[in-house]
């Protein structure tokens, strides 16, 4: 699925799919904005969605209720590390640096990636020092 990447279009769907949680073809379009695309619109990319492996389907009477099967967080993670390799050459310090650069980021946003870095560092250092006295 990571080289399978979303359209706009559906992404703006899974984004609905993902906040709703599930829902027919009729509730996604009233959650989507103005002016509100066709109904055999959005019905032909749930079911892209569905080829695609991110949507699944559940009969109900004459027609099909629609839920996501890959979760927002998996999604966004395999999206940002695509974005991050293909812009950034896989390189966190360039991606800040850009942001920096561009003035996005504020000095104050930059203490609290740092620290946020530095705190899951320590998590994942953590959780290794555990595995490895659970292996032994």
């Amino acid at each position: 699925m990571e080289d399978n990447y979303l359209t706009k279009a559906e992404e703006q769907i899974m984004q609905v799919l993902w906040t709703l949680g599930k829902g027919f073809v009729k509730d996604i379009i009233d959650r989507l904005p103005e002016p509100k695309p066709a109904y055999n619109t959005i019905s032909t990319i749930v079911r892209i969605l569905e080829s695609k492996g991110y949507v699944g389907h559940q009969a109900v009477s004459k027609s099909h209720e629609y839920f996501p099967i890959l979760a927002k967080n998996d999604y966004q993670r395999t999206y940002f590390k695509t974005f991050l390799r293909n812009y950034f050459g896989n390189s966190f310090q360039q991606l800040v640096s850009f942001f920096a650069s561009e003035k996005d980021i504020t000095p104050q946003d930059m203490e609290e990636l740092l620290k946020f870095m530095q705190d899951h560092s320590k998590n994942n250092s953590n959780k290794q020092s555990n595995n490895d006295s659970i292996k032994k």
